[in-house]
């Protein structure tokens, strides 16, 4: 599961790192996104990419009810091309999701103890996401997305079962890529990220509310506070 994240990376370098020609809304650093939020989501088009809103938790075209997008904020890699809702959009409605760190919960002992895991070399990455348009009863349409998730590497496992899907940067052209799709192709990328580029490290309890969007959030306990 992916329930958490940060995007803290300067405007500058988002824009280098994933070769943006257009961005549609002022990028702000954000240090404790939650489900239900407007997150950045880039797509590309005709060979351009750029980075927009939508709001996580997925909302399928043909939903009848918006309020499924809380149950569908992540996506299985082993059984996308099983699901109703995800099968098509595999096809065609591919995103980058934009970030440098998630968070995950560590059972211990004495409690859960919230962890930060980030790049060695704290650039920002990509997880790869599948996006949809969902049209209200009034009309207005709701731009959507779900992030996907594989099995968790050396560094994910010893504190959650699930990790999110971080594309290699040379892979996220392919990710990208509507009008080509190849799913046998598409299905070798979405595997557990290479561990000996990453590294976990325990946070503040503080993330475990969403309310809590500060740059405290990040910061790193040496040594953590018990939990109970």
């Amino acid at each position: 599961m992916c329930g958490r994240y940060t995007f803290t990376t300067e405007p500058d370098k988002i824009t280098e790192r994933f070769d943006l020609s257009e961005i549609l809304f002022e990028l702000q650093p954000r240090f404790n996104i939650a489900p239900g939020q407007p997150i950045p989501a880039i797509i590309e088009d005709q060979g351009k990419r750029r980075i927009g809103q939508i709001r996580w938790g997925l909302v399928p075209s043909w939903a009848k009810d918006e309020k499924i997008g809380y149950k569908m904020i992540n996506a299985r890699a082993e059984t996308l091309t099983e699901k109703p809702a995800f099968r098509n959009l595999f096809a065609r409605k591919r995103c980058l999701i934009p970030a440098d760190g998630f968070y995950e919960w560590k059972q211990t002992a004495k409690g859960k103890q919230p962890m930060r895991i980030m790049m060695k070399n704290e650039e920002p990455f990509a997880f790869a996401g599948l996006f949809d348009t969902w049209t209200r009863p009034d009309g207005q349409k709701v731009h959507t997305c779900t992030i996907i998730t594989t099995q968790p590497n050396e560094v994910v496992k010893d504190i959650h079962d699930r990790m999110p899907v971080i594309l290699r940067q040379e892979d996220e052209a392919i990710w990208l890529d509507r009008d080509s799709f190849d799913a046998e192709l598409l299905q070798t990328l979405l595997v557990p990220y290479d561990a000996d580029q990453m590294r976990a490290y325990p946070v503040s309890a503080m993330v475990g509310s969403p309310k809590n969007d500060l740059p405290e959030c990040i910061q790193e306990f040496t040594n953590p506070p018990l939990l109970f």
